[in-house]
Order: C-alpha cells, then structure tokens, then sequence
C-alpha cells in the first residue's frame, strides 16, 4: 500500500471513528465535529482541527455516564439551564496572554453530581460531613443498573416489585426521566421521576444498598424533595449520585468508578462517573 493509500484508509477509518464517538446517540452532533469535512487526521475542512469525544470506549467496554457541562444543561428551578456564563477565559493567546485560563462558576448540584450529609441535615453540615468526607470504597465498585416502572415515581411498591438482591450495594435506577432526556433540556421539569418518602424508606429497611444513583438533578420525587433526602441522608450511610447519563447503556452488573471533587465545607460537587464492563 503507498503512502497516498494509507493516508486514504486512514482517513476513513477516522472518519468512522468520530462518527460513532461524537454523535453517539446519547448526544446530538456536537458543533466543530463533523466527519464529512474533510479528513479527520488533518482536522476536518481546512486547517480546522477537530476534537474526538466520546461517550463509549475500549469498544464498549467503558461507558462515560456523566453528562457535560453545556449551556443547555438543566439547573433546578430554572428556566435558563445553565447558559452561556458559566465558563469565561480570563486570560487568552488571542488577547496577547502566553497561555489560556479560564474560570468557571457554577452550584456544586450541577449536572452530574454527589450529594453529601450536610445538603439536608445542618448539624451535620456543621460537623464537617462534607463531600470530601465520603467513603470512595463505596463511590468504586460493582453496581447494577435496573429499569424502573416506566411513568411512575419509586415506591415502596415498585422497590418490591424490582426484586434487588440482598448483598447488592450499589444500585443506579433508571427510569422514564432518560426517555423523556429530560437532562437534555435546559429548563426545568417539575415532573421528573424520583424516590417517595415511602420509597426512600422502603429501600433503607429491606435491602443492603448504600449508594443510590438517578438520572435526573435529584433522587427524591420533586413533591417529596425533602422527606426523602432527609430519609436517605439521616444515617450518613447512604450516598446519593444524582443527574447520571444513562442512555444506551444496557442493563446490568458494572464495575462503577465515580470521583468527587475534595470540596472541604462543600455538601456537594460535581462527579465524573464510570462504568466497565
């Protein structure tokens, strides 16, 4: 094969690689990365370069359930979702300065994040029960990732009919709320699924998990927002990873990575999770 062939093959197997990985179907094709522009291995169209992102890797062996922090992404009670602010450069090339810096500002219940003890009990807030204080043993490990009655908040009733075997520690639920991608629109959805009192209740008595995992901003169902947190958060056992990207991952047994910021005084923070077949 000459050198111009290679070039050639190369180039398509780039293009397909890119196709796969950045408009995988969890997200819509992100700007600046389009395949069709030209060959990937010279940046697209021109002289552009083109970033590879990716939400699977190692052939499917690893899936990145975290969502990005956008301007589209959802803020809770807000309309706006996070917008166009959040993320500044205070210094740049373009501007004269040697390197580019940028800041960013955003709540530590953003996107796909960890609640600690402190967000719903204040002397434990006080007491210093704060993201950096919890347990990474139990944020790694195997977790099994169920399917929940599609329309329907977590009950008592549907945390029965599930059927989780004792043992299991780590459980991430996904309900209609990845259907509806509703961490996919900016504003805001009142309707979202999540936990009941009697569901939080039912799961602390009747089964061994101890870290819960959801796909939308919170666990707790929106009218049950602080009987639940106060149910799931009162023994400082139980961690809550809330807003997860589950779509197109089938279910099952994961080897589960996630890793908090060390927030010191910070009853939450962002969380970038894993999971490995």
């Amino acid at each position: 094969m000459n050198s111009l062939s290679l070039f050639a093959f190369l180039c398509v197997i780039s293009a397909h690689s890119i196709t796969i990985s950045a408009n995988f179907a969890a997200y819509p094709p992100i700007p600046g990365v389009n395949a069709k522009e030209g060959c990937p291995l010279r940046g697209g169209g021109g002289d552009a370069l083109t970033p590879l992102r990716r939400e699977v890797y190692d052939n499917g062996k690893i899936f990145d359930i975290s969502h990005r922090y956008a301007p589209e992404l959802p803020v809770w009670e807000s309309s706006e979702g996070l917008g166009q602010d959040f993320l500044w450069l205070t210094t740049s090339i373009k501007n004269g300065s040697r390197a580019n810096n940028s800041e960013f500002k955003l709540g530590a219940h953003t996107g796909t994040h960890v609640d600690a003890p402190g967000h719903f009990y204040d002397n434990y807030y006080d007491a210093g029960f704060d993201v950096d204080s919890l347990d990474l043993k139990l944020l790694n490990g195997l977790a099994l990732l169920v399917d929940t009655p599609r329309d329907k908040n977590i009950t008592a009733e549907v945390m029965k009919s599930l059927n989780i075997p004792k043992g299991v520690r780590r459980v991430l639920f996904r309900t209609s709320n990845t259907d509806r991608r509703l961490m996919f629109k900016k504003e805001f959805d009142t309707s979202y699924v999540g936990f009941k009192e009697d569901g939080a209740k039912w799961l602390i008595q009747n089964t061994d998990i101890k870290l819960v995992g959801i796909d939308y901003l919170s666990a707790a169902a929106y009218d049950h927002s602080v009987q639940s947190h106060l149910a799931f958060l009162e023994s400082r056992e139980i961690i809550l990873v809330e807003g997860l990207k589950l779509d197109d991952v089938p279910a099952g047994v994961y080897s589960l990575s996630c890793l908090p910021l060390r927030l010191v005084h910070s009853e939450a923070s962002p969380i970038r999770c894993i999971l490995i077949t």
